[in-house]
Formats: structure tokens, sequence, C-alpha cells
């Protein structure tokens, strides 16, 4: 059996969502036991973040200014993103996105907020649940391929993480993916 098949993710913790009328954040929290610059470069690399991000990138992310191309993993959509603040080891902006990273004992608190559009942020939350799980295994060497998009959704922890997250924002989620018109 492969480190993926062996992979469950754990409860549905550390999320929470800001809710502005229409407009909603996703937080979640994450302390991995690696330092900023590692998380870091994890963030900003196009090449480590095929290994765990929901998207791909066509240069780096880590200098303020830069315009990427991006496709979300499993669609056609290519968007162009400017990174529009690149502090590094401590925060990194673009698009919807903003990854806060601070010193937390030996490792790093990391932090995303996300603005995702409300029908949709349970099946974000579960789905960035999942990746920061595979980045977590990734900075600790063990690399499990990355799960996201379609093969997220057809996963049953993600199934589960989705549910959990739904009960804990106490709302309902459609049963449909969003249209890449409703990514945010």
């Amino acid at each position: 059996m492969t480190i993926r098949e062996q992979y469950q993710p754990g409860p549905a913790t550390g999320a929470q969502v800001r809710k502005d009328g229409e407009k909603w954040t996703l937080i979640l929290v994450r302390e991995l036991r690696h330092s900023p610059e590692k998380v870091w470069l994890a963030l900003t690399d196009p090449a480590h973040l095929r290994e765990w991000a929901p998207f791909d990138v066509d240069a780096g992310l880590g200098t303020a200014g830069t315009t990427v191309k991006l496709t979300w993993t499993g669609t056609a959509n290519v968007s162009e993103a400017k990174v529009t603040r690149a502090d590094a080891p401590k925060v990194l902006e673009f698009l919807d996105i903003r990854w806060e990273l601070e010193s937390f004992g030996s490792g790093t608190r990391l932090t995303l907020w996300h603005s995702i559009d409300r029908r949709f942020v349970a099946w974000g939350a579960a789905g960035w649940h999942i990746c920061l799980d595979v980045l977590a295994h990734l900075l600790s060497g063990i690399a499990i391929a990355r799960i996201v998009g379609a093969d997220a959704m057809k996963f049953d922890g993600w199934q589960r993480l989705k549910a959990e997250y739904a009960r804990q924002f106490g709302i309902e989620t459609p049963n449909s993916p969003p249209k890449a018109d409703q990514k945010s």
C-alpha cells in the first residue's frame, strides 16, 4: 500500500469563516514543524506548488509585482495573477489568497485567508485541509502526491471533511462544483 492510499485526513479543525455580507473569507490555520523559510519556498516555488497546491503557476510567487499565469488544477482556465505582497518569509498575497507565516516554537504557524463563494466555502475548507496535509508530508520528505480538483472530490476523506466543515460553519453545501466564474 502506498503512502497516498494510507493517508486519511484528520478531523475538520483550525478553520473559521469571516462573513461580510456576500463576501466570505475562509481562514485556515496549520502549525507545521518546519521553518518559515522552508514553508515560504513551498508556497512560492512552482515546482513545490505542483506537489501539493490546487493550482499551477508558470513562475515563482516570491516577488511582489510579479505576474504569473495561474491555472486551477482540473480546469482549462488560465488567469493572470499578480503578486501584490511578498514579504519573505512572512506574508504572501495574490488573487484572493493571503498566506501569513509566523515562527511558532521551532516551526511555523501558517494561516491561509481565501475569499470563497459562500456556497462553496465548506468545499474550499475541505480541499485546503487536504492540500495542507499533503504540504506537511512533503515538507517532512514524504511525498504523497497532491489530491486536488476532481481527485479530491472522489476522495472519501474530502467528502467527510466537507460535511464536517459545513456543520461547523452552519451552512448547507451544493451537490455540484462551482463553475469557473464562481471560484471567488
